[in-house]
């Protein structure tokens, strides 16, 4: 009977070590086709690991150029974003609509236990009267994790609508176009955000039971009570408004070093046409803020019309062109969105 014989080197104890350890690492600007200034991310706080980790750097290439295609030269956004002035992006508020029905109140609720579990699973904590514990990859993990479900509401309900209007044979009036922007865009956010970090195993597991018991749940919520579910979302756009501004404060304060000379990646400069010398991280987070801020206007309106008759007053003409109205730019947001009797 023969034995075999390991030779334990110190280059085998290094790299059994370092496959063990391997925690959240962004890639090198030549691996990810990232700007130089992403791969400061890499040293930040390795001691602070949780069970989310990024992949290894050579697969990190999220948006390889197209090949064999000799004809095509760019496929454009299908939705191009509004243009934003630097005023509107920084006038972007906290803000909470009160409850009033039942119906409010049941969204509301359903809201803060979304955020308390999010909160524990992505290690959230951002309690002034405690030690500061969020660093930047803790900001990444728990950015990617909220866009991963934040484009299901409005896929689920634009696409329930348009099965509404085909059963019932009716025109739409312009909700579903609306519902189906607001979903794109939420995965523009996740894909500059993937741009930056690739989630490891365990947060693609996390994400897929996230995302089908989510999914899910709002399909069949939605059926029950349209109304409610706009409301559920308005409620949970106000949490992500708050969310990217305690992460704009953090990062004004200093307290995210590496995001401080950090640069939008290319797919952000371009879907929201950040204009030279405004291409920064706070940029860039200014501009989802703004979007989220947005969203939660949306959905607070429509949780006020009527989900049967009324049209989607965001695409709507008006015979008052000189009267505030809500449109699909950043002129006249009201953050407790539209009463009924103010747009129909």
């Amino acid at each position: 009977m023969s034995t075999t014989k390991v030779l334990i080197t110190p280059t085998l104890t290094t790299n059994i070590f370092r496959a063990a350890s391997r925690g959240f690492t962004i890639s090198t600007a030549t691996a990810a086709g990232l700007r130089a200034g992403y791969t400061a991310l890499g040293s930040l706080n390795p001691a602070s690991h949780r069970n989310f980790s990024v992949s290894h750097k050579s697969q990190l290439e999220f948006f390889p150029p197209p090949k064999n295609l000799p004809n095509i030269k760019l496929t454009p956004a299908s939705w191009p974003h509004p243009e934003a002035r630097e005023e509107q992006l920084k006038s972007i508020e906290i803000a909470h609509r009160e409850c009033r029905t039942l119906s409010d109140k049941t969204a509301y609720n359903m809201v803060r236990f979304l955020r308390w579990a999010t909160d524990l699973v992505t290690g959230y904590r951002h309690d002034p009267n405690k030690p500061y514990v969020m660093n930047e990859r803790k900001w990444l993990i728990r950015f990617i994790f909220l866009e991963t479900v934040a484009g299901v509401p409005g896929m689920v309900a634009g696409m329930l609508r348009h099965f509404r209007s085909l059963r019932r044979m009716k025109r739409d009036n312009g909700w579903i176009e609306t519902l189906l922007e607001d979903a794109y865009n939420e995965r523009m956010h996740l894909l500059t955000f993937l741009k930056m970090a690739e989630p490891g195993w365990f947060m693609k597991l996390m994400i897929l039971g996230a995302q089908g018991v989510f999914s899910n749940g709002f399909f069949l919520a939605y059926v029950v009570s349209p109304k409610t579910c706009h409301r559920f979302v308005g409620y949970l756009e106000e949490e992500a408004t708050k969310t990217y501004t305690y992460a704009i404060e953090d990062l004004e304060s200093g307290k995210l070093p590496a995001w401080q000379n950090l640069e939008a990646p290319e797919i952000a400069v371009k879907y929201w046409n950040m204009p030279e010398g405004h291409r920064s991280m706070k940029d860039l987070l200014l501009y989802i803020r703004a979007d989220e801020a947005k969203h939660r206007e949306i959905h607070h309106t429509l949780g006020n019309l009527n989900q049967a008759e009324d049209p989607n007053p965001f695409v709507s003409e008006y015979k008052d062109p000189a009267k505030p109205h809500p449109g699909k730019g950043f002129d006249h947001i009201k953050p407790k969105g539209w009463e009924r009797e103010e747009v129909i």
